[in-house]
């Protein structure tokens, strides 16, 4: 029961709920999938997985759903049911853009960077139906998949946040829903006024 309230937060950012910019067909669509997958699916759906790639923990860590996992020293696996997106942070993409991976002295970075793609491969294998696939880069066009479900703790208008004060760009989502702490103060708010 701890962990309700975040549920329903992200139940309410989900498509299942969320119908702006999508037309009925797809609402029906997304709606009769979740009634038709078991419940790990289901919950997959409505609050995605995400994973962090590093060369700091070794093994895949699973972390929060939140814009301060945003760093920019590492690759990012969302797991969204629909949409699998491999996201990796500046420096990692820095580091791809330069070519490192292609020479023999950098092959932890290599290892490092097929290591989502290979996660990704057995979610995409097992899946039915085949979630849409989308590899991208902190401020690539495409992180729009992964900010759009991360709980925006850090947004372009938090007071005190921003990145001239020792954020990090990529951390900071730009976006007018409320966060995960802000929704849970108004309930507590709505629980205590009845």
């Amino acid at each position: 029961m701890s962990i309700f309230p975040q549920f329903m937060y992200h139940l309410r950012r989900s498509n299942f709920l969320q119908t702006f910019n999508a037309s009925p067909d797809e609402t029906a669509y997304y709606r009769m999938l979740i009634l038709r997958e078991n419940t790990m699916n289901s919950l997959v759906m409505i609050q995605p997985a995400l994973l962090q790639y590093s060369f700091d923990e070794g093994p895949p860590q699973p972390v929060l759903l939140d814009a301060t996992s945003l760093k920019p020293n590492v690759i990012l696996l969302l797991d969204a049911f629909f949409h699998v997106v491999i996201w990796r942070g500046e420096m990692i993409q820095a580091w791809y853009d330069a070519g490192y991976q292609e020479k023999d002295e950098y092959a932890n970075f290599k290892a490092l960077l097929t290591a989502p793609a290979e996660d990704a491969k057995h979610i995409l294998a097992d899946r039915f139906p085949v979630p849409k696939f989308i590899q991208t880069n902190a401020g690539g066009s495409q992180a729009r998949f992964l900010t759009s479900k991360v709980n925006p703790s850090q947004t372009h208008n938090s007071s005190g946040g921003g990145p001239y004060q020792g954020q990090s760009d990529s951390s900071v989502v730009i976006t007018d829903d409320v966060s995960l702490k802000v929704f849970m103060e108004h309930l507590i708010r709505l629980a205590v006024q009845s």
